[in-house]
């Protein structure tokens, strides 16, 4: 049963950060959460503070405008103390440039208590990098930005 209730809640936050809620996942996060985004551009990089995952989902939403998740698969395991949820998805943004483009990814989330303290996404790299390319070529500096990290 609790696993249904958190594989609901996961499948929410992302339904609210497709709609621009950055709230839908930082409601979620305990106060001494870790996001941590794989490789070396803008968006990647560990985070331990509230504040600069907050500003590390704006980023995510400016650079690539539009985006939407589309959940294919959600995993739950564990015991309420210490459960583990894995995502498998799909997202497509239009970017700063309106080009639409799509990737896959997934997520590893730790639970403890109902508060999220852990988030590792592994999206395609090589597909974002290239979006992050593409619009910093098109005049979107932030594109080429340091990583947000805390």
């Amino acid at each position: 049963m609790y696993h249904a209730i958190v594989r609901r809640k996961i499948t929410s936050a992302f339904a609210g950060l497709s709609a621009g809620r950055i709230e839908a996942i930082t409601d979620e996060l305990s106060t001494n959460a870790v996001h941590y985004f794989v490789g070396t551009h803008a968006l990647s990089g560990t985070r331990r503070t509230p504040e600069a995952i907050r500003a590390w989902y704006g980023r995510l939403l400016r650079l690539l405008n539009g985006i939407s998740f589309t959940l294919q698969e959600v995993r739950v395991s564990g015991w309420p103390w210490c459960m583990q949820v894995e995502t498998i998805w799909i997202e497509t943004n239009f970017g700063t440039d309106g080009v639409k483009t799509s990737a896959e990814g997934g997520n590893l989330i730790q639970i403890e208590w109902g508060r999220v303290t852990s988030v590792c996404i592994y999206p395609d790299t090589a597909a974002l990098e290239r979006t992050l390319q593409r619009i910093a070529a098109k005049g979107t500096t932030e594109a080429l930005a340091a990583p947000i990290t805390s």
